[in-house]
């Protein structure tokens, strides 16, 4: 039998990020030492409080369907803590997802069809490319590599980018996989456009409790944003909970209702014992500030062992990657790495910007010396 696939799958590639992984998992079967800088996954365990808040939801018996929305108790918490972050959101604006991947899929399969433009800031999440394409739109790219990955310097770009026909801009600031923190006149210069060109903007916050001496700016609280943007986060970077899959998005409510049929229909519901574990992270601060301060020192010394053979690079804000200006070639250049060094990093075309390497600083230091040593060693730097 000959299957038939459909063009919405065919049009689009597997996560770039997660090939390499899977690389990487697969010379480690077979013997090999690799220093895997690919993945972006704290190497912290998740907080001890949050594994016990899981483990006792599930003894209270919270094994079954929630509401399709979320528990009501963590969509109200989740309203707070967006308060505290001066988003003003009631629990029904909230639907708690599996993952914040989850989120920006049916937030793009909500808003965009065959021919809708959407516009993306380069380099870019992996993961966006392939949601436009698997809804049908189209995209238009601006790239930020010439202004050290920043978008104040490119709004003039931005700028020439969008029109009335732009159905869709996405932000990530902390932006993965830059670490890049936008400033607040950039994010002036998106609402500016935005109004302008009546644009729903997606602003992918998954990072925003990961950043190094900034505070970075929820966009939805710039006067204008309010009902024109759908903000994203989640739980797995900022409480090292990638593995317990939750996440959430908060919008107007006509798109939650639009968005809330996908997600009743797919998924239904978040787990419900890791929505309770949800609850307990959210009152988790110590233990975000020590996995952020470590985040930090490894970050210095990453640009610091690259500063010793005079590779300069972006210093990132936030999250815990930075972009390695490398050969033309990046994907040669990431191949050979792996395979002649057995370090494992993601090339910058992956992300829209051919020419660079996402390094991941996530491992620990031990990990970080000795991947840098084997990248001298082997001439990739």
């Amino acid at each position: 039998m000959t299957m038939e696939f459909t063009d919405r799958v065919t049009r689009v590639e597997p996560s770039a990020t997660l090939a390499i992984s899977a690389l990487a998992t697969e010379l480690e079967a077979e013997g090999a030492d690799v220093v895997d800088l690919s993945v972006g996954e704290p190497d912290f365990p998740t907080p001890e409080n949050i594994v016990e808040a899981g483990k006792d939801a599930m003894d209270a018996g919270h094994t079954g369907y929630t509401t399709s929305a979320g528990i009501l108790e963590l969509r109200e918490a989740i309203a707070d803590k967006l308060a505290d972050d001066g988003l003003e959101h009631t629990a029904d604006e909230i639907i708690v997802t599996p993952g914040a991947k989850q989120a920006l899929y049916e937030i793009v399969q909500a808003l965009i069809e065959d021919g809708d433009e959407v516009v993306l800031l380069d380099p870019a999440w992996v993961s966006y490319e392939a949601m436009v394409k698997m809804a049908g739109g189209e995209l238009t790219r601006v790239d930020l590599s010439d202004s050290d990955f920043q978008l104040e310097p490119a709004l003039d770009d931005l700028e020439a980018a969008v029109s009335d026909d732009t159905e869709l801009l996405v932000v990530n600031s902390p932006s993965n996989p830059t670490g890049a923190v936008y400033s607040d006149a950039a994010l002036e210069g998106v609402r500016d456009l935005a109004v302008e060109h009546d644009i729903t903007v997606i602003s992918d916050e998954i990072y925003k409790e990961i950043t190094y001496g900034v505070e970075p700016t929820s966009l939805g609280t710039l006067e204008g944003m309010a009902d024109r943007t759908v903000t994203v986060n989640g739980f797995s970077k900022a409480y090292s909970m990638t593995g317990w899959r939750l996440g959430y998005f908060a919008g107007p409510e006509d798109l939650i209702d639009q968005a809330g049929k996908l997600h009743s229909h797919s998924v239904s519901s978040a787990v419900n014992f890791v929505q309770h574990a949800g609850l307990e992270a959210l009152e988790t601060e110590d233990a975000v500030d020590e996995m952020v301060a470590a985040f930090e020192e490894r970050r210095d010394l990453v640009i610091d062992l690259l500063d010793e053979h005079d590779v300069d690079v972006a210093v990132p804000e936030g999250a815990f990657y930075m972009m390695l200006p490398v050969d033309d070639d990046d994907q040669a250049w990431c191949e050979g790495a792996i395979e002649d060094a057995h370090v494992a990093t993601v090339p910058g075309s992956a992300f829209g910007t051919p020419g660079y390497a996402r390094i991941s600083y996530a491992a620990s230091e031990e990990r970080l010396e000795e991947g840098i040593e084997r990248l001298a060693e082997e001439g990739y730097l």
